[in-house]
């Protein structure tokens, strides 16, 4: 049997004109560069290969030269099928100009693809895209004029609306480890990240195509631990011993052992930043964070929240993960984005979107570009750049609350803290707010119709997405709605009744955020008045997330009661009360049992009309009477008058 060791170029000279490629990496980090250097090598020096169709999911280079750069050479690339391409402005480029066939489709959903090619299915379906640019209703992802043939087709399953991908195939496949035996067999003890390789070689393979494999050294057949074995060696054809400089961990690392697990890195000293508009946004997202949750942070400015949950010593109390695969530990960014320390796992990249897709992210904070009266986000393609979905619309699309963040304007915006007020120091000169976003990476009406909370924060005021639109629903103390807001939107906002942020927020001291994450003043809020045998619940500025957080009142209510010893009436203050649309069944259900066991009435009162609309709703609709006033006084007048009418049926 001959050698399957090679050096890059004799395994590049068997690339054939019209093959397509697959490449591994994620953003920075993992990708072949000596496999890819030396494909461009070829193409300068012959003019071969020709046509190359690129099968890409994330975005793979630094930006300007290396990764998929290499392949930016117009007759090179024919067609080119890719999830980001932010970080191969060369070959974007030559998708911009007309010079290739070009698609741009959600990230996830490549990885699938190589996953159903390996197990010779035809495509994928899924809903993820629906009612985006990669609805072929919205130009099914593509992204120039000569790109005309479909590959993603709407159909119908059972009555529901599916996106039906169409997989291809891949002739050869880049993929990457660290050590690899002479049979071939692929160890990946010192990468970051496991990614795709294992199902791009599976696809490769089962296409009659060739795996060529780039690694950092060579052992001998039959010394690999069998476990440690990411692909086995009758998947791969060719290996490559890349040079130390073409084969870093990340373009900013050329080797961290905590990146790849080796250990356990300290905790850095938690160091309070200045207040600036980053932090802002930051610290009024954390508020959403669900205690026990499983968060994806997106990159650029998401990633402050992050740093805030450290700060506020709350870090414990989440899940981060990355859809690189991560779960747990401290995410990467910058360069080394898609890495981490301290994680819990490293799966591969086709399984996190798997799990994504099925509904497993709590939460998901995520930045955007621009943003339209409908809550429509673009993150994908605006003034003139191409950066492409990424993993975004696998997502957004599936998270149960969803975050975006970002400054009110761009390019430029200054603005400072004084006496606790936000005040507008030089207004940015890029408006974010649009009357319609240019390509639609995630659509505002899809995401209401099927009941998911949807807030967009910025350091000026906070939207939320209801029935008609974009409502504002908070405010930063100091600013103006009619001198600092209306002014820079080309659109107005459904405007009602709005709060002003939590003054926290702005104020250089820690929000002890644990203490409202976790409910931990809860006893506080819950008094018992023996004397007129009335319990107050102060629910002001409660958000009820999860299950937990609907135990909690249950328990602490319980507690009152019996140790009352009587039915007792009760009065609740629900100003700038939150409950999640998932809690509502449970919340009302423990409004039941109350009734039953401890409950002669209840009372509320909130001085915002909406959220008293809102709450009157959510409790009829549940057979509970809502009795939902504006002020305190009010509702003790009702529960006193309306003492010993039995219960609480509307």
């Amino acid at each position: 049997m001959r050698s399957k060791i090679v050096t890059a170029d004799e395994a590049i000279a068997l690339i054939r004109d019209g093959d397509t490629l697959s490449s591994t990496g994620f953003v920075q980090t993992g990708f072949a560069e000596a496999l890819l250097a030396a494909l461009e090598r070829r193409f300068l020096a012959t003019g071969t290969p020709r046509n190359l169709t690129l099968f890409a999911a994330a975005g793979q280079g630094d930006g300007k030269e290396q990764g998929v750069n290499h392949l930016g050479h117009e007759g090179l690339l024919r067609r080119v099928v890719a999830g980001h391409w932010a970080r191969m402005p060369k070959v974007s480029r030559l998708a911009l100009d007309n010079k290739i066939q070009a698609y741009n489709l959600p990230q996830g959903i490549i990885c699938q693809l190589f996953r159903d090619l390996a197990g010779g299915k035809p495509g994928t379906f899924s809903k993820v895209g629906l009612h985006t640019f990669v609805d072929p209703r919205h130009g099914g992802g593509r992204v120039n004029e000569v790109t005309t043939r479909d590959i993603v087709k709407l159909v119908d399953v059972d009555g529901e609306e599916w996106l039906f991908y169409k997989v291809g195939k891949v002739d050869v496949a880049f993929i990457r480890g660290s050590t690899a035996d002479t049979f071939g067999n692929i160890t990946m003890e010192r990468e970051a990240l496991t990614l795709s390789n294992l199902t791009m070689a599976m696809a490769a393979k089962n296409s009659n195509g060739i795996v060529i494999a780039q690694v950092e050294r060579i052992a001998e057949r039959g010394t690999l631990p069998p476990r440690q074995v990411k692909v086995p060696g009758i998947l791969v054809d060719c290996i490559v011993v890349a040079e130390p400089h073409e084969h870093r961990q990340t373009v900013a690392t050329q080797y961290n052992g905590a990146f790849s697990g080796e250990y356990r890195v300290p905790l850095a000293a938690v160091r309070s930043t200045a207040i600036n508009e980053r932090k802002i946004v930051a610290r009024r997202a954390a508020f959403e964070l669900p205690p026990n949750g499983i968060i994806n942070l997106g990159v650029g400015m998401p990633e402050a929240v992050a740093a805030v949950a450290n700060e506020e010593h709350i870090s414990h109390l989440l899940t981060l993960t990355v859809e690189s695969g991560l779960i747990g530990g401290i995410p990467s960014s910058g360069a080394d984005f898609g890495t981490g320390v301290n994680m819990d796992a490293v799966i591969d990249e086709n399984q996190q979107f798997d799990f994504y897709d099925g509904g497993g992210l709590d939460m998901a904070c995520l930045g955007m570009a621009e943003c339209d009266a409908a809550g429509n986000v673009n993150v994908s393609r605006f003034g003139g750049r191409l950066t492409g979905a990424g993993g975004f619309i696998n997502i957004s699309q599936n998270a149960r609350l969803l975050v975006f963040v970002g400054s009110f304007t761009g390019a430029g915006l200054k603005v400072a803290v004084e006496n606790g007020e936000l005040r507008i120091v030089q207004e940015g000169r890029q408006r974010k707010f649009v009357k319609r976003v240019e390509q639609i990476t995630f659509n505002g009406q899809y995401a209401y119709d099927r009941g998911k909370p949807v807030y967009y924060v910025t350091e000026r005021c906070v939207f939320r997405r209801v029935r008609r639109g974009l409502a504002l629903i908070e405010v930063a103390p100091g600013i103006d709605v009619a001198r600092d807001i209306l002014p820079h939107m080309d659109f107005e906002p459904i405007i009602g009744e709005y709060e002003i942020m939590d003054a926290r927020i702005f104020s250089p001291d820690p929000m002890d955020l644990e203490v409202e994450l976790l409910n931990l003043s809860l006893p506080e809020r819950v008094i018992y008045d023996a004397d007129r045998n009335i319990l107050f619940l102060n629910f002001e500025g409660m958000y009820v997330r999860v299950a937990e957080d609907v135990k909690t009142i249950w328990d602490i209510c319980e507690q009152r009661c019996r140790a009352a010893g009587k039915k007792v009436g009760v009065v609740i203050n629900y100003d700038r009360f939150r409950i999640s649309q998932d809690m509502l069944d449970a919340y009302a259900e423990m409004d039941r049992y109350f009734l039953a066991h401890y409950f002669t009435k209840i009372t509320r009162y909130a001085t915002s009309a909406f959220l008293r609309a809102k709450l009157g709703e959510a409790f009829s609709q549940r057979s509970i009477a809502p009795h939902v006033f504006e002020r305190r006084e009010e509702a003790q007048a009702f529960l006193a008058t309306n003492r010993g009418n039995g219960t609480d049926a509307p």
